[in-house]
């Protein structure tokens, strides 16, 4: 086991996401305060190449603080197989063929099951809907996960969602009576920016990276999650989501008076992340065959620690092994995969964008020497060091992602770095990466700069909705730069 220093020193700043508050309506009687109170519903409904989630998400539209209602689970290798007569148009990480039938359903019997869970009704509920994948592997470029996006639509219409709740509204008039006080929709227009951010379009309107959307959720999810801390997490920002897949964002520094108040993309992350411990654990064959994950082993919960822990010898010579295999770094503009993952990477050079990449070999072609790696450690010294091993190869991956982004200049001292995703929040990984990070020097309290959110991408549906109708919080913004004031006003002006 490893050692312990005897000092103690601060926790890394981790949220996790709280249940809503219960009020009393008299006789012991105590009902959850969404439903006495206005709140903004939001399902967040995602396929990943690991698990398959619908989650709920109520924002208290008196406070703006977002509360997760409920959560619904599966793994996405569990998706039904195709039938015949459907086309095979995707597959996951590991191989798990899907149809656009059998997604439809996945997600439609999620979405409901959830709501069902929660005693809620989609019709009469639910405020909106957000749906993103991470599934992009077998896809041939960027633009085809629109194929996927319809077929988690389509899910949603048949739990019963309806149109007009996946898309923003007309005016003001089209939002439910509940909304309209806190919406400002007659002054503002919905130009696509979600959290103070524009998106990274190159020359020719093409995505640059397969997951964009992911990125995008988690980015605006991390700017959400900050409201719980007291990290003023707004622009200049570095989000990094570490879930099977790598997403992310970098957004440039903005002037707090500039008339333009957006953030640009000037950074986006891609690749693999939980894929690499995903494939470590495969060796120990205590996990299925192909399909197993670090999540069935060690769940995805962050452990907080105010201690500084000791690497022993051994885990740094496995680590070192493992990151000989791993590949961070500027993605090539001739690849058109990196990590498995399409990209248009000699766009996002042509456009200036950093695109920062994580693989192991080419395309995971290092994959079978983690699982032999994994075979190894666990066979020697077992699965407590197994722990500590894949704990620090993933916050040595997520150091080496944010030092690339330091070559590149675009870590500034008035930067704020975000993660969420099982890879870097669960565990000791929080306090591996603040201790890299802190050695590094970028900040004079780095505790003021960097956040470990759960739940992002739920988070950043939550915030999306909010941003497209127009829901905000003038008096504690999420836009606009980091001691900056609220960019209320001079929206109102660019949409006039």
């Amino acid at each position: 086991m490893c050692a312990l220093f005897s000092f103690k020193r601060k926790t890394p700043n981790i949220v996790e996401s709280p249940p809503p508050p219960v009020v009393g309506q008299g006789a012991g009687m105590r009902v959850p305060e969404y439903l006495t109170k206005p709140y903004f519903i939001v399902a967040s409904v995602e396929m990943g190449n690991t698990t398959t989630k619908c989650i709920l998400t109520g924002t208290n539209l008196e406070t703006g603080r977002t509360y997760i209602i409920n959560k619904t689970v599966s793994m996405s290798r569990d998706v039904r197989p195709p039938r015949p007569g459907e086309e095979v148009f995707g597959e996951t990480l590991v191989g798990t063929p899907i149809s656009r039938e059998s997604v439809t359903e996945l997600v439609r019997d999620t979405l409901l099951q959830c709501h069902k869970e929660a005693k809620l009704s989609v019709k009469e509920d639910l405020d909106f809907v957000v749906r993103s994948t991470g599934v992009v592997a077998a896809m041939d470029k960027p633009e085809q996960v629109g194929d996927f996006v319809i077929a988690l639509a389509n899910g949603c219409l048949e739990a019963g969602v309806p149109p007009k709740k996946m898309t923003p509204p007309m005016s003001k008039e089209n939002l439910p009576p509940k909304l309209r006080e806190f919406s400002f929709a007659d002054k503002l227009t919905f130009c696509g920016t979600v959290a103070g951010v524009s998106p990274p379009i190159g020359s020719s309107g093409v995505e640059m990276v397969a997951n964009e959307m992911e990125g995008e959720l988690a980015m605006a999810g991390i700017k959400e999650g900050a409201k719980w801390t007291p990290v003023d997490f707004r622009n200049p920002c570095v989000s990094i989501d570490f879930g099977t897949t790598l997403d992310g964002r970098i957004t440039s520094d903005v002037s707090p008076d500039d008339p333009y108040p957006f953030a640009k993309t000037i950074g986006n992350f891609c690749g693999l992340a939980g894929a690499i411990p995903d494939a470590i654990i495969r060796g120990t064959g205590k996990v299925k065959e192909g399909t197993g994950t670090a999540l069935d082993l060690f769940g995805d919960k962050s452990i907080k620690s105010s201690l500084s822990l000791k690497k022993t010898k051994t885990v740094s010579e496995y680590e070192e092994r493992i990151h000989d295999l791993i590949d961070i770094r500027i993605v090539p503009p001739d690849r058109t995969r990196f990590g498995k993952v399409p990209v248009c990477a000699d766009l996002a050079m042509e456009s200036g964008i950093a695109m920062i990449g994580c693989d192991c070999g080419k395309d995971f072609s290092g994959e079978e020497d983690l699982k032999a790696l994994g075979a190894e450690i666990y066979k020697k010294h077992g699965i407590g060091l197994m722990t500590q091993v894949i704990d620090h190869v993933c916050a040595g991956m997520a150091l080496r992602l944010i030092d690339v982004a330091n070559e590149k200049g675009l870590i500034l001292p008035n930067t704020s770095i975000g993660f969420t995703g099982r890879a870097a929040i669960s565990g000791f990984k929080p306090t591996y990466i603040m201790n890299g990070i802190e050695d590094r020097g970028f900040f004079e309290d780095p505790f003021k700069h960097v956040i470990f959110v759960d739940d992002g991408l739920a988070r950043g549906a939550a915030l999306m909705g909010r941003c497209m109708c127009s829901l905000g919080k003038p008096k504690d913004p999420i836009g606009g730069v980091r001691g900056g004031p609220c960019i209320m006003s001079r929206r109102m002006k660019i949409g006039k």
